[in-house]
């Protein structure tokens, strides 16, 4: 493809807005140095054989944008590269209905919008696009401080079970010392109504022996 093709899109890149018919996948990708990164973009109403360009915004929008072409898979030639890539980090090829990017030992300088594109005719549509965020240290989320929750001292009132028993505890004593009382008492006069009952028939014996 010519290059003033490439300027002509570039430029009507930051005017289009991303369309339904490529799905783009992931909208945003936040990764720390030396790692991996893929995406993926699917013609959702395109013949299998419609052809899926990327390219790479590197600044935010705007009317000075520089948006560079990548590369895409041909049925016959393999990946075609644009000029400057490297193409032992950058990968692409396809699956299905699907265009896969692959990025390697990425860095910051990596960092931009990556763009899905399908050429029609004349319409183009291009994906969403996919935010790469590159760093050195990922951010920790800070856990939220608490305050140390004062807890209140509660004055409980003594149970009543056990108000219960001290005040019972007493009275059962006192019970059971009379009961003891009771029965030696009862025994006391068993005891001695058994004596006069024994006085009384020896009496009878004796006078009946008289």
């Amino acid at each position: 493809m010519q290059p003033g093709l490439w300027l002509l899109l570039a430029a009507q890149l930051a005017a289009l807005r991303g369309s339904s018919a490529l799905q783009q996948v992931p909208a945003s990708i936040m990764i720390q140095t030396k790692q991996m990164v893929t995406m993926s973009c699917e013609a959702k109403t395109s013949p299998t054989s419609t052809r899926i360009y990327w390219l790479r915004q590197r600044q935010a929008p705007s009317s000075d944008s520089h948006h560079e072409f990548l590369a895409f898979w041909d049925s016959v030639k393999g990946i075609v590269y644009g000029q400057e890539v490297d193409q032992e980090k950058l990968t692409v090829f396809p699956e299905a209905t699907r265009s896969i990017l692959n990025l390697t030992s990425v860095k910051p300088a990596d960092s931009g919008i990556y763009f899905c594109m399908t050429i029609g005719t004349p319409e183009l549509t291009f994906g969403k696009g996919t935010q790469l965020s590159v760093v050195d240290v990922l951010p920790t989320t800070a856990q939220p401080t608490r305050k140390p929750s004062t807890k209140k001292k509660v004055c409980r009132s003594p149970s009543p079970v056990a108000q219960k028993g001290l005040s019972c505890g007493p009275l059962i004593l006192g019970l059971l010392v009379a009961g003891v009382l009771l029965l030696l008492v009862s025994l006391g006069v068993a005891i001695h109504l058994h004596c006069l009952q024994r006085k009384a028939r020896l009496r009878l014996l004796k006078q009946f022996y008289k």
